[in-house]
């Protein structure tokens, strides 16, 4: 409970090479446990679960590390292939500039590129995919960049801004959670800056842990949006955990005594990383509800009062305000 939900636009886009590939979707969704009638709400969201099954799916089905979403495959194994290549460098600056070299060598691959200035490091994605119309492998290249150099040194790597070079999409406001940093769209290149003190960093994995890592790759690697470093971050664990123990959540003093700085402290920076306390709660309790309504058996009713709901009314409201539908229906629909 309390893992964050992923939002349907991301589901069309990891469908978009398969559908374009000719691929029979209805299959894919049933495998991952997906409703295909959810693909048509907007407001629709879906478990890490579900999503990860619809990654394995798609892979299996279009043998392309890159999902069909670019103008030529990459075959299963580059991406360990990369990994590995990396591994042996000195320092993680090394190592990146050893990935981009490497997946230069492929056609039609990701242009990736990394400039240093001004005790600034600049990580872009320079070319745009044709094939990616929702943006998802361009999103995906830098996020699991940024993942796998953090697992590499072993410390969670800040980024000081991320840029795309696209409009804001439908879920742009997932983005800030996803990087943990200010976003920018309308960018001229998609990319990453960071200090560059963390090129310097040694790597400390080993290939058994590398081996160990490509496993679960690359959806692993997607699904740890969170290090705990915002304090937007601390705050949702708090309220994650709490809602494990007890279904009052807490107020805001309390979290702000727990966090040592004063609720209107909390409040600004909540409001500079672009959300809020009670916007935190309801998402708490909206990714909880999800996950209670398509992965267990569990009464509407009984679910309600487990998080925080004193009447089956309020919790469908919320529901609704949420989804965009209600408890039942959305069970029905997920084969929950």
């Amino acid at each position: 409970m309390g893992r964050r939900t992923i939002t349907v636009h991301h589901v069309r886009a990891v469908l978009a090479g398969a559908r374009r590939g000719g691929f029979d979707l209805v299959p894919l969704l049933q495998e991952a446990q997906i409703p295909p009638l959810l693909l048509g709400d907007d407001r629709a969201r879906i478990t890490p679960a579900q999503f990860a099954r619809l990654f394995r799916a798609l892979y299996r089905a279009t043998q392309d590390e890159f999902l069909g979403l670019s103008a030529a495959p990459s075959r299963p194994g580059t991406f360990a292939m990369m990994g590995h290549a990396c591994l042996g460098c000195r320092d993680l600056g090394a190592a990146v500039r050893r990935a981009a070299d490497f997946y230069g060598l492929f056609p039609d691959g990701p242009e990736l590129a990394l400039d240093v200035g001004g005790g600034q490091a600049r990580f872009t994605v320079r070319n745009a995919f044709d094939g990616d119309e929702e943006r998802f492998l361009s999103e995906c290249v830098l996020a699991i960049w940024h993942r796998l150099s953090s697992w590499l040194i072993g410390r969670r790597i800040s980024l000081l801004q991320a840029s795309f070079a696209y409009p804001p999409p439908p879920h742009a406001d997932e983005y800030a959670t996803l990087f943990g940093c200010p976003v920018r769209f309308g960018a001229e290149l998609t990319g990453a800056v960071f200090d560059a003190h963390w090129l310097a960093a040694p790597l400390v994995r080993d290939e058994g842990e590398l081996d160990a890592m490509l496993r679960r790759a690359p959806f692993d690697l997607l699904s740890r949006p969170e290090y705990g470093t915002t304090v937007a971050q601390q705050v949702r664990r708090s309220l994650t955990q709490r809602l494990r123990e007890s279904p009052r959540l807490p107020e805001l003093g309390e979290v702000a005594a727990r966090l040592a700085v004063s609720p209107a402290t909390l409040r600004r920076r909540l409001r500079e990383e672009g959300t809020s306390f009670q916007q935190l709660k309801d998402h708490v309790r909206r990714d909880a509800a999800i996950a209670g309504l398509a992965e267990s058996g569990e009464p509407i009713a009984e679910l309600a009062a487990r998080l925080g709901f004193s009447e089956d009314t309020a919790f469908h409201r919320a529901f609704r305000r949420w989804t965009g539908t209600t408890p039942g229906a959305y069970r029905i629909a997920s084969g929950g």
